[in-house]
Formats: structure tokens, sequence, C-alpha cells
């Protein structure tokens, strides 16, 4: 039988090792991940946005979450991402360790500013 729980968090584990090449947080950390669901039968999928439809990289992104969770977890039966629009992103989706990390890139909370200009 599948430990779905464990599973889960060797997902979790493998995304937060998983960067966007335009910005050095993780995609769980920068809120892409909307939901990842691990079935009974061992297969996984990862619900998950990108900060703009026009984002050039989706498809290389995609693949490389594929990959990282494939070799993370050998034993899943499959890996499937879907990419999805809605809601879009916004950086409210950033976790905390996400804004930490944003805070050493550039200085300041770059969530933070935004809130200020756009909620």
């Amino acid at each position: 039988m599948i430990d779905k729980e464990e599973m889960r968090r060797r997902v979790v584990k493998a995304l937060k090792e998983t960067y966007d090449p335009e910005v050095p947080v993780s995609v769980y950390d920068l809120g892409l991940i909307y939901g990842i669901d691990v079935k009974e039968d061992g297969s996984v999928k990862i619900r998950m946005t990108f900060t703009t439809p026009a984002c050039p990289l989706i498809w290389s992104i995609g693949y490389s979450i594929e990959n990282a969770v494939r070799s993370a977890i050998p034993e899943a039966k499959e890996v499937k991402v879907e990419v999805v629009w809605d809601p879009p992103w916004s950086p409210k989706m950033v976790t905390k360790e996400g804004r930490e990390r944003l805070k050493e890139i550039y200085g300041y909370d770059v969530v933070g500013e935004w809130m200020k200009s756009y909620s």
C-alpha cells in the first residue's frame, strides 16, 4: 500500500528543489503550485500556474518539475503536471520562505511593496 502523505511530502521536497530559471526561488515557494494529488495507485498529479501566460519557459519548467518528481520518487506510477490559469497568480501566493529568499536577493520585501501598491 502507498503512503500517500509520505509521497506527498517527497513531492513537495522535489518542488522546493526545482527553480524558476528567471527567479532564484523554488516553484513551490513562488506559489506556483496549486495542488498535489497522490492517488492510491501511486500516480501523482501536480496542478500549477505561472506568473504570466506569456512565460516563454512554461513547457521547460513543467518538464523540469515532472523530471524532478520522477527522480525523487521513482516508484511513482505516473507523474502529470497540469497548467491552470484560474485563479491567476499574484505575489500574495509566495510562501513565507519565498518572501524571505526574495528579501535576501533584492534587499527588501518585494511582495510587501507590491501589496502596498496594488492591494
